[in-house]
């Protein structure tokens, strides 16, 4: 069996600011909304993606006020460097929003909390692969080409550091000879 991720549900306290939050700043848009049932509360899809109906889900049922802490984050990919930085500016001027640039040497990620406190990841591949677990602040400042120096830099010493390809290559060998 092979599964595939789809989508992941949250419950919010807010609706109204979580889905600001996620489609304003995130970029989501809201897919679908009904209420669970014949008096559940409405659930709320939202997708970037064409291809999904939703990637997220939001249950505005949250009672607690504390931050979340049964899930450490969500993580979502980039497929330009420059949106990481684009994302990162976006941030800092929302209040109660906490930014931490890392690269764990096979990304390079910026750690971020939503409004509600849940943990989120938006990173941008390398192109190499790093054994994990390992991470190291980065100055988003750099440029691609810079980062990408600092990254090489950085964990091209590991034993593990190789081409993402190679990687992903004998991943799928080891995958197909089970």
């Amino acid at each position: 069996m092979l599964l595939t991720w789809s989508h992941a549900v949250m419950y919010v306290r807010d609706e109204a600011v979580m889905l600001d939050f996620y489609t304003r700043v995130l970029g989501f848009e809201i897919t679908d909304r009904g209420p669970l049932g014949e008096q559940g509360p409405d659930i709320i899809f939202l997708s970037q993606n064409p291809e999904e109906h939703h990637q997220l889900a939001m249950l505005p049922v949250r009672q607690d006020a504390e931050s979340s802490n049964s899930v450490n984050h969500f993580a979502f990919r980039v497929t330009e460097f420059a949106d990481l930085k684009a994302l990162y500016d976006a941030l800092q001027p929302i209040d109660g929003i906490k930014v931490g640039p890392m690269s764990h040497g096979n990304t390079l990620s910026i750690y971020f909390n939503d409004p509600e406190g849940n943990g989120l990841e938006v990173f941008w591949d390398t192109p190499w692969h790093v054994a994990q677990p390992q991470g190291e602040r980065w100055d988003i400042n750099l440029s691609e080409d810079q980062a990408l120096a600092w990254v090489e830099a950085t964990f091209g010493h590991e034993a593990s550091f190789q081409a993402r390809e190679n990687y992903y290559a004998q991943r799928r060998r080891e995958l197909n000879n089970r």
